[in-house]
């Protein structure tokens, strides 16, 4: 990465971290769901509503092998970087679980409006 205004790597921007533990992810496991064509998103208020926007992805055997499923997450997570500094809500996770032969191959563009489209429904739902 060239120039002093690049990401740092597995940064998501200002105000967005990751989501490390099993229980953040089970948590938003229970929580808010939208599906969308090229993933499903879970989402969850921690209520801390002042603590930063946390991501996290999983991708399960289901969408191929390991090859696979390390391209798909790498897609969810430049989604995430490009939608959730802006949409995403402070004191909230959000988990992007991919989707079997459609994540890796879906429309980039498509996939990052979809992510915006699926928060505006997860914060109506709140």
């Amino acid at each position: 990465m060239v120039g002093s205004d690049a990401a740092a790597p597995g940064s998501f921007g200002v105000g967005v971290d990751k989501i490390r533990k099993r229980p953040d992810f089970l948590r938003a496991a229970r929580a808010l769901r939208q599906g969308t064509t090229g993933f499903h998103l879970q989402a969850n208020p921690r209520g801390d509503g002042a603590g930063p926007t946390r991501v996290g992805f999983t991708c399960s055997k289901k969408v191929g092998n390991a090859v696979a499923r390390n391209r798909a997450k790498r897609r969810l997570r430049e989604v995430a970087r490009r939608v959730l500094p802006e949409k995403g809500r402070p004191g909230w996770d959000y988990v992007l679980i991919g989707r079997a032969e459609v994540t890796a191959s879906h429309d980039f563009e498509q996939m990052c409006r979809d992510l915006e489209w699926a928060l505006g429904r997860v914060h109506a739902q709140a």
